[in-house]
Parts: structure tokens; C-alpha cells; sequence
């Protein structure tokens, strides 16, 4: 059960801390100008997004492997209902490559918000008393450094 209301959280954009509040300023992911704009602190629980200066380059390690799994599981589905056949006259994985190469593009703000979520919920854990307890504020943010 633990496991199920975790996914929903991330799957949600919402605050690994108390699983109520929305990270991310828009709800839309296709937004692009706003796209990856997150809260400075959780509008329910008041946790920190940022925890420290670059904390969010980690994220690119989980955007690559969030979309090497999409890949692959596009070319098992592919592979499963077309029945891909690796022979010189079979060109069909030339229509695999291109409509996975599609399909990861237009997936692709949904994967960057997934892994900005996924990240954050690794270094700030759930709290289901988190109205009694003030979330930690790291001394290692510069104010003047975030966002750039």
C-alpha cells in the first residue's frame, strides 16, 4: 500500500514530504516556457525544492534511464504486436526507430518532470506527521546562485 501511495505521489508531481502539495507551478507539462518551474518550498508543507546548489543535475542520470526503459519497452511492444524480424529485406525496425524516436519526443517534458520528482523524493522521505514537524532547511543554498 506504502508502495502504491508513493507512485501516485510521484506520478502526481506532488511533495515527497506530505504528498499534498504540487512541486511544479503549472499543472501542464506541456508548457514549455514553465515547463521545469518548480516551487521555492511546497505550498502545503513548506518543504524546500531546492535542497542545494545544482541539486537537479543528478536528474539527467534519471532521464536517460527513464527513457532507455521507454525504448525498450516500445521495441517489446513493437516487437509483440508487429513481430519485428531482424532480416536484410525486413525493414520494419526503420518504423520502430522512427516512431519511437516520435513518441520519446513528445514524452519527453513528461520524463523531465517525472525525474525531477523521482529525484527529490530519494533525499527528502515522507513524513506522515508532517504537520507537527518543520521541514530542514539546508545551509548550502545561495539565493543569489538559483535559477542560473
Amino acid at each position: 500500500m506504502k508502495a502504491l501511495q508513493y507512485l501516485a505521489a510521484v506520478f502526481s508531481n506532488k511533495c515527497p514530504r506530505c504528498r499534498k502539495g504540487y512541486l511544479y507551478k503549472t499543472h501542464n507539462a506541456y508548457d514549455l516556457s514553465n515547463n521545469v518551474k518548480m516551487n521555492d518550498h511546497c505550498p502545503v508543507c513548506g518543504q524546500p525544492t531546492e535542497i542545494e546548489v545544482g541539486f537537479y543535475y543528478g536528474t539527467g542520470y534519471v532521464s536517460y534511464a527513464l527513457s532507455v526503459a521507454f525504448v525498450v519497452a516500445s521495441f517489446v511492444a513493437w516487437k509483440v504486436l508487429i513481430g519485428v524480424t531482424f532480416a536484410i529485406d525486413d525493414n520494419r525496425i526503420f518504423y520502430w526507430m522512427g516512431t519511437a524516436i516520435i513518441l520519446l519526443l513528445l514524452c519527453q517534458p513528461l520524463i523531465m518532470r517525472l525525474s525531477r520528482t523521482l529525484w527529490l523524493s530519494w533525499f527528502v522521505k515522507y513524513d506522515a506527521d508532517w504537520k507537527t514537524h518543520i521541514p530542514e532547511e539546508t545551509g548550502r543554498v545561495i539565493p543569489e546562485q538559483m535559477e542560473h
